[in-house]
């Protein structure tokens, strides 16, 4: 089978195509034919071993000392079923599938195995495989910071920082089935995206300043690592809550040390995989209440070029990468 490994950190480039072994699926295990993947801001950090500051060891701890210990990157994917182990009763051959292994990862790749019980569901009706590739990163990032982390209920505000991307796409539409009263923050480019999405109102941060309204939000979620508690605290009500998903060491150790009054809090974390995560999220899609912005897509043998797009300017939402293109299919 065709895969795209790395054996060193680096530029997009380190990305190769070669061929591998066909994995065979354990008895616990699910063998997927993969139509497409993704780039996440995970596949990014893993191959550039470009971390959030403060976090350079512990990411060479997790990724590997001196090179990548698993070769293979895709944090999410989706295809079809095409083989299963004799204890695998939830899936069949055939099946349209998409998997969130995270930091596992494997989804670069014409096949992938993954256990039954790891983060797998059934790929909602209505959404194309392409579609449903992008639904796992950035919507169980999103979902586990408002609903577990942050507690987010109907009628709070909620401020979206970076909301054109991958988990800001997707925090807002969540928010909004959350019930929340939700303001987008993104740059120029964006904000109709962003107010397509079901925003109540967009701020451009290249003319206003979304920290300026005191005491006006329940629940801040940044997911560009601009945003610090000195700056945002005393833009959220009184036991408001600061959601970091991407920030440095030292904004989180900022944020635990700052003097917070009013109840007010900030946290951070990391965002687990979950199989009943991804059967929410496809009810979700399913219900017509979410939907990933795909904002460019390419071709496997362009991996490499999928990487540099992550890093432009103009990268909106999710970036796909389509591996079985004779999988095709535009689902009603």
């Amino acid at each position: 089978m065709k895969t795209a490994i790395y054996n060193r950190y680096g530029p997009p480039e380190v990305l190769k195509l070669v061929e591998r072994p066909k994995p065979a699926p354990k008895p616990d295990e699910v063998l997927v034919r993969i139509h497409a993947s993704s780039v996440t801001a995970g596949d990014y950090r893993a191959r550039a071993l470009d971390l959030p500051a403060g976090f350079g060891l512990i990411g060479r701890l997790v990724f590997g000392l001196t090179r990548p210990r698993k070769q293979i990157l895709g944090t999410e994917f989706a295809g079809i079923v095409d083989a299963v182990g004799d204890k695998v009763r939830h899936f069949r051959p055939g099946d349209r599938v998409f998997a969130y292994p995270g930091g596992s990862f494997g989804g670069y790749a014409e096949y992938a195995v993954i256990r039954e019980d790891a983060a797998i569901a059934h790929a909602p009706v209505n959404l194309s495989l392409d579609e449903t590739a992008a639904l796992s990163f950035g919507g169980a990032t999103a979902l586990d910071f408002l609903r577990n982390k942050a507690g987010l209920k109907s009628g709070d505000r909620l401020l979206v920082v970076g909301a054109s991307g991958g988990v800001g796409s997707a925090a807002v539409q969540l928010g909004k089935h959350f019930g929340a009263d939700v303001t987008g923050v993104c740059s120029t480019p964006h904000v109709d995206l962003v107010r397509s999405l079901g925003a109540n109102r967009v701020i451009d941060y290249t003319r206003e300043d979304p920290a300026a309204d005191s005491e006006a939000y329940d629940v801040i979620l940044d997911t560009s690592g601009t945003a610090t508690y000195a700056r945002y605290g005393g833009a959220l009500k009184p036991g408001g809550r600061l959601m970091l998903v991407s920030a440095s060491l030292w904004q989180l150790l900022g944020s635990l040390l700052a003097r917070k009054t009013k109840g007010r809090k900030a946290a951070g974390g990391y965002a687990p995989e979950r199989a009943e995560d991804l059967r929410f999220l496809a009810g979700l899609a399913e219900a017509g209440q979410l939907r990933p912005h795909i904002g460019a897509r390419f071709t496997f043998d362009r991996i490499a070029e999928a990487h540099t797009f992550f890093s432009a300017p103009e990268k909106a939402g999710n970036i796909i990468v389509t591996i079985a293109a004779e999988q095709a299919e535009t689902a009603g």
